[in-house]
């Protein structure tokens, strides 16, 4: 994977003494606006920003979106023996954090009502689908801990949804248009923004016949793209511009992945989507909200061919503030090396939460816990990081972890001094077990543990201070250090051990403990280790309203590098015993055979770690999860 080249990443070799797509609208906002007074379809609720909470909220039911609200509305509408739904993504790109919410009701809702979802690649655009995003779709729906009833795609009913069409057509419901886009647009009312008269295509009136014969040269290949489309002959009167004579079939001249140069014309979603809804027998077409309008068009081509008319019912999306999800807009951000790829930690793409280390069930409780409803819900990327945090501190062990250590000499013993002090790896879950690191002559610290001048409100290490070492029996205390000059850092600190010499266990406690590691060859430790800091990379909660466009809203200092970060060794059990958490989609991971960033932990008064993929052999790299929750509270 090329690296970034892009001044976004910033390498940190040591802190300074001082520092501590959803899919498109179909038509302008006008016009759906105007649509919507007409509409047989209800108005979409506002839009709706969600409150951050100030406490951590109390564990939610895993299945309380299918038991109340909107989707237990939707079932309590169309009670059935035999639920029937299916996620049916557009196979032109990776699915990010508003598609973790469609699966979770598609698929959610199957399975609390003992039902069962298909997995349908709407396979209708050869131009924009790749391999590539087949094999990532799936991925991620296995991931997240859910199995496809069958994987379908719309290609598999081409044949079928051709027959349809010709019938359509002898029905007088469909005609062959050979009008450019520029006369279309003015047929529905003008470009975007105008309110200009609708009017029909010169071609609406031809015989059934005549469409017939223009139909079959499309499919022959007497038209090039763009000369001529099927159209369906709807209600130009009604005021959903869902019903003002949706297109049908086009002219690709593109081979399609799985039938080849077999078709010269493809089916567009608005005849494709509801019929292979029928074909499959879905009892409950669930989708967002930008379809709501297409309910109309949904149910009238069902009828007009005389299929089975599953029922269409919308919630509204999932939205992050504060990034992209727009595929264009992704697509610009991995070519111009702004980020390592698709799957860069920094962007929410699903694929990319996965590598940064955010657990399936996280997200899974995430979108639980916000519910479901018609409404659009604008969630920063904090609340999203609270719930993710919530989750993380249940389901983790905790390591010490330095990012720029130091040296610290504890003159007083011995240079083979070796004691073994045990660790839980959690504190409130003996269940975790425990481990053993070395306590030796010579440990590691954080260089913001160490003050040269110690102050009232600072707590930890400082010359003549001392300071608790994490479990360690005794504490440390500071008698001096040396430091760099040219570069005013410190180097190396020396320190005694506090332990009394009379052999009492007497001794005053310290006021703070700090996290350390100690250097011992026979324990290979510590471990070394690359650390990846990941902070928003956007400046604003919508980057695209940022002057220039989102590009000028990149943050610069989205992604801070520590090359010479240390963690103890407790980290090679939490390998070997990897996944953590074992559940959803990795809850059947042998171990042993568990991806990188299965490896999770809480890095102590760090933040939440998992491994990333670059590491291999004895190399270590680390992405940061998320912050830990802060304490404000908490002293220096």
């Amino acid at each position: 994977m090329e690296e970034s080249n892009k001044s976004n990443t910033v390498a940190l070799p040591e802190r300074s003494k001082h520092e501590s797509d959803a899919v498109e609208q179909r038509s302008n906002v006008a016009i759906l606006e105007k649509a919507q007074k007409k509409a047989k379809t209800p108005k979409p609720t506002p839009v709706k920003k969600e409150k951050i909470p100030n406490v951590p909220a109390a564990p939610i039911d895993p299945e309380s979106m299918f038991k109340e609200g909107f989707l237990k509305s939707v079932y309590n509408e169309k009670s059935s023996d035999k639920v029937i739904t299916r996620f049916p993504p557009e196979p032109n790109g990776f699915l990010h954090i508003g598609h973790s919410k469609a699966i979770a009701i598609n698929f959610g809702f199957a399975r609390y009502h003992n039902g069962v979802c298909y997995l349908r690649f709407d396979d209708t655009n050869p131009e924009a689908e790749e391999e590539k995003y087949f094999t990532a779709i799936e991925e991620m729906i296995q991931w997240l801990g859910f199995t496809p009833y069958k994987v379908t795609y719309s290609s598999d009913n081409f044949d079928r949804l051709y027959e349809l069409a010709e019938a359509l057509i002898n029905k007088d419901g469909a005609y062959v248009c050979h009008c450019t886009d520029t006369e279309i647009k003015l047929q529905k009312g003008g470009e975007k923004g105008a309110a200009g008269p609708r009017y029909a295509c010169p071609h609406r009136d031809r015989p059934p016949e005549q469409s017939l014969t223009e139909f079959r040269a499309m499919r022959d290949g007497k038209y090039k793209p763009r000369e001529a489309f099927l159209r369906m002959k709807q209600d130009l009167t009604d005021g959903n511009p869902q019903m003002w004579d949706l297109a049908a079939y086009r002219v690709l001249e593109k081979e399609h992945h799985r039938t080849g140069d077999k078709w010269r014309i493809y089916p567009t979603y608005d005849f494709t989507h509801c019929l292979c809804d029928s074909f499959e027998d879905i009892s409950h077409s669930l989708c967002t909200t930008e379809f709501q309008l297409s309910r109309v068009s949904y149910e009238w081509l069902c009828d007009a061919v005389e299929v089975y008319k599953p029922m269409q019912r919308e919630y509204g999306r999932l939205n992050l503030t504060g990034t992209v999800l727009s595929k264009r807009k992704l697509l610009k951000l991995v070519e111009d090396h702004h980020v390592r790829g698709w799957d860069d930690p920094r962007l929410y793409t699903l694929i990319g939460l996965r590598r940064r280390g955010v657990p399936p069930g996280a997200i899974l409780s995430f979108v639980n816990e916000l519910g479901v409803s018609t409404a659009l819900t604008n969630i920063q990327i904090v609340r999203f990081e609270q719930s993710v945090r919530r989750y993380l501190e249940q389901t983790v062990p905790r390591l010490m972890l330095l990012l720029d250590p130091i040296p610290v000499i504890i003159d007083n013993l011995p240079d083979n001094y070796v004691e073994d002090i045990e660790l839980p790896f959690s504190p409130k879950d003996p269940s975790f077990g425990t481990h053993v690191v070395p306590f030796t002559k010579t440990v590691y610290i954080d260089r913001s543990d160490f003050r040269e001048v110690d102050s009232k409100d600072f707590f930890r290490l400082a010359p003549g201070k001392s300071v608790g070492l994490l479990k360690v029996p005794f504490p440390v205390k500071a008698t001096s250090f040396k430091k760099d000059e040219s570069s005013g850092l410190v180097t190396e600190v020396h320190a005694d051990y506090e332990k009394p010499e009379d052999g009492t266990t007497a001794f005053k406690k310290p006021k703070t403990y700090i996290q350390w590691v100690g250097s011992s060859a026979a324990h290979s430790s510590p471990i070394k280790a690359e650390v990846r800091i990941f902070n928003p990379l956007f400046r604003s909660e919508n980057p695209d309203t940022a002057e220039g466009g989102y590009l000028n809203d990149l943050n610069p200092n989205s992604e801070e590098i520590y090359p010479n970060a240390m963690i103890e060794i407790g980290l090679k059990e939490i390998r070997k015993r990897a996944p953590w958490p074992e559940e959803e989609g990795e809850k059947d991971i042998k171990k042993g055979e568990a991806g990188w960033e299965t490896v999770r932990f809480q890095g102590l008064r760090v933040g939440y770690f998992c491994m990333d993929r670059d590491s291999e052999g004895d190399k270590v790299v680390l992405n940061r999860i998320v912050s830990l929750k802060e304490d404000a509270g908490k002293g220096s």
